[in-house]
This record gives C-alpha cells, structure tokens and sequence, in this order.
C-alpha cells in the first residue's frame, strides 16, 4: 500500500501490504514497535533502534529476526519516499494473538512511513497520574492507557510510580536539570533511543549526568525539565501537577545540541 502522489508507504516484509494483509492486524495487540525520525534518508540511533526491536523480539516470541534483514525493511520503505519521513517498524506473529502459536513463528514487519515531524513547541504542563506500564521495557502496542490519561485536563500526563516516584510521560521520556548536570528518573520505564542517543553525546561532551529517584517533593529544588521522545530531544516542561518548574533555556539548548551531535546513518 502506498500513496503514489506523496511516496509514504505501509509495507509488510518489504513489500507493500494489502487490504488481506493488513485485515488481520486491525484487533490485534501482541506486537512490538520503533518509532523514528528520518532526515535526508538517514536515521541517528540505528544501533539503538535495532537493539530495542532485538531485545523486544527475544522477550515475546523467543527469536528475532537478523538486523540486516530489519535494515533491508527499513531502507525499501525509505528508497519509496521523500527524503524527510516519519517511520514506524512493527513486529508482530503471524499467527494474531490469544494463541500459543503466537511465538511460533518467524515474526514479520510492518513498516509504515508518514509526513516528518518535530513534536509540539512547549512549554508543557503536565498532569499526574498513579500508573505503571506492563512490560515498561518494551515499546509494545499494548497501550490503551497511554490515550487514554492524554485525556487528563493538561497538556500530557506523567506518570508516578507505586513507591511515588516520576517515571516517564505518556508517549515521552522526562530529564531533569539541576543547573549542572541532568537528572535521569530512576524507576521502571522504556529507555527511549533518543534519550539513548542524547546520553552517550553527553558524555563525549563531558556534561555530567546522573540517574535517581525524582518525586514530586523533589521539584521545586530542580531548575528545569522537559520531555523527549524520537520526534524531539526536549520540549519545556513548566508544570508537573501542581508544582511549576522553572525555564531552563541552556539546558534546553545542551540537549538538542547532544541529539544533532549524533552522526545521521543509511539503514
């Protein structure tokens, strides 16, 4: 499937998918994804996506299928379109879900490519939520709560933790600043490929950055916080429940210049 006046595309194993192949995937919910930016037909953080999809493999089917024939996927899909996209690389059993054939077989890809994005300009205020996600380490399309508390009277939402501690938001992960270095929330969450990418250029940058549990009771003591997610390296937070947060324009500034720092890559 693809729309010929644009070049975006919906592809399954390489190929453009039918109305009979995409038919079956309309209910189903045991699958696994990345989502990427694309710029001049490169991706930043390659390595970082197909390890997430590897990793997520091995969990829920037992296998996985080699990066060359992930990165052959990628490319086609790419080749097809305008050298700026958004992409989305799905993993899923052919044999649907609620069956133990499920992770039977070799799992196919579904590729789909849309307009390039850049996410929302900020500042973000954002609502708290008392929410854990189920398998937090894997990028999974089992998210219905994720819309859902998007309904929440504030921007977005974040998500707070059993022992009190601020996890991630919704579709983002969340980075603290205390005027030096960058706070990482330590709890259960998904390590994003752009807070990957963002981390390792920070320290080739020498910036220190640490890990530690961030509460609500901690805020007002940091200088500033945003979200990030593979559209964007930062968005301004300014408010997180009721507690506001500070404007922190360098640190805004450090982060991005860390993601434009990593090196652009051909799948």
């Amino acid at each position: 499937m693809s729309d010929s006046a644009t070049g975006f595309v919906v592809h399954r194993n390489g190929r453009p998918a039918t109305t009979a192949d995409l038919a079956p995937l309309v209910f189903a919910g045991y699958a696994h994804f990345t989502a990427l930016q694309v710029r001049g037909g490169k991706i930043r953080g390659l390595d970082l996506h197909l390890t997430r999809l590897r990793f997520a493999s091995l969990l829920l089917f037992g296998h996985a299928l080699p990066d060359d024939q992930i990165r052959t996927y990628l490319r086609t899909a790419i080749e097809a379109g305008p050298s700026d996209l958004s992409l989305m690389a799905t993993i899923y059993p052919p044999a649907g879900e609620f069956t133990a054939a499920a992770t039977d077989a070799e799992p196919e890809v579904l590729v789909r490519t849309t307009p390039a994005a850049s996410g929302p300009a900020g500042p973000l205020a954002l609502a708290t939520v008392h929410h854990e996600r189920f398998l937090p380490t894997v990028k999974h399309v089992g998210e219905l709560a994720k819309t859902y508390l998007l309904r929440e009277p504030a921007d977005d939402a974040a998500f707070i933790d059993r022992r009190g501690r601020l996890s991630e938001a919704t579709i983002w992960n969340l980075a603290f600043w205390d005027g030096e270095a960058v706070i990482w929330p330590r709890a259960e969450i998904l390590v994003g490929t752009t807070m990957g990418v963002v981390r390792r250029q920070l320290d080739k940058l020498a910036v220190p950055q640490r890990t530690q549990e961030v509460t609500l009771a901690d805020l007002p003591t940091l200088a500033g916080a945003v979200v990030m997610n593979s559209w964007t390296p930062g968005v301004t937070v300014d408010r997180i429940g009721a507690v506001p947060l500070p404007d922190a324009p360098d640190f805004l500034e450090l982060l991005h210049r860390a993601y434009q720092a990593e090196p652009l890559v051909s799948p």
